[in-house]
């Protein structure tokens, strides 16, 4: 199974400085039928204790200290650093992370930061865990537990932690330049449906590579594919990618056939149907007109289809 790196409260442990949890129902309930979690609690981890006191991030927002909320002799900061690289460092094998938002550890953005006065400055920090993650590993899906609620981000979240999972798979037993073009090749409409001209960057790069530069040459793909699908694709991109499509069926369909996908298609734009509706349709036709390339595509089928991800789009 796949391992997500997750905030152990989001799984309903009571790490909370207060005892409690953030338990995500559909982190528990859903994801868990297909991800395995490797839970962590920073603040935990370096002996703060639970219950325990209340901390927060005060001075420059960008390089934060950690000082207790009431306590302001409490200065976890060093720490919260030292975890945080030492446990980073050992966590290679995960394909994605989920954070507890709003967390001085592992809030990911929008975490209040203080003058050393007590001013709240805003909310224009981010938990020092999480920072360092997101800098130790540029490539990684992160998403916070709230923001798990959009659909949108949701269906993002899932589909970049697939697709990563997938090149570990690949790359873990030695990347070629054969194996980068099978890759970038099953993940074509994938990222036009993302980032069009990041997929114009992408081509060059994979037809240009080499056997003697594969690692050079992979590391730049993987972080430009990563970058690419971390934007949540669009009706317009999903339109015309299905658009696409539809024209690998031009000689296998009757006009009856043919109408109705691109009424489909249609009614997807305007939003009258969800974007399942007319991927549903294509993938019955290429069950009965197969087609290999169609069928290696990944846009069609991301990731685990009773996650029911692409019903809210």
């Amino acid at each position: 199974m796949i391992t997500l790196g997750i905030s152990a409260c989001v799984l309903g442990n009571p790490v909370r400085f207060d005892g409690g949890h953030k338990r995500s129902g559909f982190v528990c309930n859903e994801l868990a039928k297909h991800f395995e979690f490797m839970p962590l609690c920073p603040e935990q981890a370096i002996g703060m204790g639970v219950p325990r006191p209340t901390i927060r991030l005060v001075g420059n927002p960008e390089a934060p200290r950690v000082i207790g909320s009431k306590d302001t002799r409490i200065d976890v900061t060093d720490a919260l650093s030292a975890y945080s690289e030492r446990t980073i460092a050992g966590l290679g094998s995960i394909s994605g992370y989920i954070l507890c938002a709003k967390s001085p550890s592992c809030g990911m953005e929008r975490v209040p930061v203080y003058t050393d006065q007590g001013d709240n400055q805003g909310k224009i920090g981010v938990g020092v865990f999480a920072r360092a993650l997101m800098k130790a590993r540029p490539e990684l899906p992160i998403e916070e537990d709230g923001r798990l609620c959009d659909p949108l981000l949701r269906e993002n979240f899932v589909l970049r932690v697939v697709a990563f999972n997938r090149w570990q798979e690949i790359s873990g037993s030695g990347m070629s330049s054969a194996q980068l073009q099978t890759f970038h090749r099953a993940h074509k409409y994938l990222l036009l449906a993302h980032n069009q001209p990041l997929y114009r960057q992408l081509g060059p790069l994979v037809a240009n590579a080499t056997d003697d530069d594969i690692d050079a040459s992979a590391q730049r793909y993987i972080a430009l594919f990563m970058k690419a699908l971390a934007k949540p694709a669009s009706r317009k991109n999903h339109t015309n990618v299905l658009m696409h499509l539809q024209g690998y069926f031009k000689n296998q369909l009757s006009p009856v056939e043919k109408q109705e996908l691109t009424e489909t298609i249609h009614h997807y734009r305007e939003g009258i149907v969800p974007l399942m509706s007319p991927l549903t349709l294509i993938n019955y036709l290429l069950q009965r007109h197969p087609m290999s390339y169609l069928s290696e595509q990944t846009y069609l089928n991301p990731y685990p289809k009773d996650l029911r991800l692409r019903y809210g789009l």
